[in-house]
């Protein structure tokens, strides 16, 4: 189903934040998000509700953490399959019901672990645990595997083949938090030309979460940049987070993530959505922006700063001595 929207062209909006909007629900610090599966389904299946309700043509499972090496933590790791199963399931009722097409995209996150020889796991070993929760999520009925927050490319790769072998269509996207770069290094760019590199090729590729919108948006410009023909993701964080109290909260306005959203779209992606933050409000502003915005010319680093606000981890300069994404006179 994503393929052939995407290849009729129209530009698609993907849901807001699945943690965030389960700690408004109840959730408590600590606790396993993907535990909500069972334990709270009624929960789940609003949040997916709502977003379908603000307009998303995307949702994603709730299983960011669903894999063996992070349900570990919990003493869970033996219900990967079972978990993502589930949250499959509960995507795929609310998309089935909605009147229109709605792709059920199964989140698949980071194991958390460094991979050798700087840590404990092998690339060999990252295939299995995510083939074991791609699995899960294929049974569910997700159309996709989602492979996002991605900091490494031997991670990413692992996942891609873990789709591949499952027999699922993916896309995949990094956080690039560090000076314009993934924690691991690489860069938007870069992202590009691996993707390039794998067969099949992924539905899509892009930027998630990361350090703020402004950011977000020169990590996209950086991928469109090298016009590699592979449709380009973009879902950003609802502003800044600061604490309140003992809560996390996030500076982005409905406004500023509509504004966002003409960005991302004049920076050439096609899929536009919210990572952590992102509520039901801020997702139905990226919804008009994207009903109603006339792709412009690409923008400039001053443009974006001016209209999102100042970049937070900006990029360091290249070889050629200028800021990605400023024009070369």
């Amino acid at each position: 189903m994503l393929a052939s929207l995407l290849s009729s062209g129209k530009l698609l909006v993907a849901d807001g934040a699945t943690g965030t909007n389960l700690f408004e629900m109840g959730l408590v610090a600590g606790e396993a998000p993907e535990v909500w599966n069972y334990e709270h389904p009624d929960r789940v299946t609003a949040l997916h509700q709502g977003f379908v309700d603000a307009g998303a043509d995307i949702i994603l499972t709730n299983t960011f953490g669903a894999n063996a090496r992070r349900l570990m933590l919990h003493g869970m790791q033996e219900k990967s399959r079972e978990i993502n199963r589930l949250a499959a399931g509960i995507a795929k009722a609310v998309a089935g019901k909605a009147g229109r097409p709605v792709v059920v995209a199964g989140s698949v996150g980071p194991t958390g672990d460094l991979f050798a020889p700087l840590g404990p796991l092998t690339e060999a070993d990252a295939v299995e645990v995510f083939v074991d929760q791609m699995i899960g999520l294929k049974e569910g009925g997700a159309d996709v595997a989602w492979i996002e927050t991605m900091s490494s490319l031997e991670e990413i790769r692992a996942a891609a083949h873990a789709a591949i072998k499952v027999g699922l269509p993916y896309t995949f996207t990094a956080s690039f938090d560090t000076a314009g770069r993934t924690m691991m290094g690489i860069t938007p760019e870069a992202l590009v030309e691996f993707a390039e590199s794998l067969h099949p090729k992924p539905l899509a590729i892009g930027a998630n979460c990361g350090v703020g919108a402004s950011d977000l948006v020169m990590s996209i410009l950086g991928m469109s940049a090298k016009k590699a023909g592979i449709p380009i993701i973009a879902k950003a964080n609802a502003g800044i987070p600061h604490f309140v109290g003992e809560h996390i909260h996030y500076t982005g306005t409905p406004e500023l993530m509509g504004n966002y959203a003409c960005l991302a779209i004049d920076s050439g992606a096609q899929i536009i959505g919210g990572c952590c933050g992102t509520g039901f409000v801020h997702l139905a502003a990226i919804r008009a922006a994207v009903n109603s915005h006339l792709k412009d010319v690409r923008p400039e680093e001053d443009k974006v700063i001016q209209i999102l606000g100042p970049l937070q981890a900006p990029p360091s300069k290249n070889e050629g001595g200028e800021r990605r994404g400023r024009r070369r006179h």
